[in-house]
């Protein structure tokens, strides 16, 4: 994991990890339920995890196939969390497979919701600055 390969990495992704607690902490005291500063916390405990892991990207071709990784995976979580849903009704009389199902239905939720738009947003914004400098390094 490129993320952790050498001691300058290892402490940028510290450093992110532990603005994505802060972040995720405060949203969580906010509260999220039709709380603006709480969703855009939120939000931004997400943008952290993902620079997290992609901070030592340099190419455009690594960000593109984020954004199509994250619009793929917005689409997949989004199904995921529909059906997670429906099978839970289904499974109403079975206290702990219901719990389960619910469950996994909520990540499927925030994972389509936060996780996913998190990193189109920073694989977009990556993309420009690798064109942008790319473009530059070439003239």
């Amino acid at each position: 994991m490129q993320a952790l390969a050498t001691p300058r990495d290892r402490t940028r992704t510290l450093i992110f990890l532990a603005i994505c607690g802060a972040a995720a902490g405060a949203a969580a005291l906010v509260g999220l339920s039709d709380n603006p500063p709480g969703i855009l916390l939120a939000l931004a405990a997400a943008v952290a995890l993902v620079l997290a892991y992609v901070h030592p990207w340099r190419t455009p071709r690594q960000f593109g196939r984020l954004l199509l990784a994250s619009v793929l995976g917005i689409l997949l979580f989004a199904v995921l969390h529909n059906v997670f849903e429906a099978l839970a009704g289904m499974a109403e009389h079975i206290a702990v497979l219901h719990g389960l199902l619910e469950g996994l239905g909520v990540v499927a939720f925030l994972l389509a919701t936060l996780l996913w738009p998190a990193a189109i947003l920073v694989s977009v914004v990556a993309l420009v600055v690798a064109l942008i400098r790319n473009r530059r390094r070439s003239t």
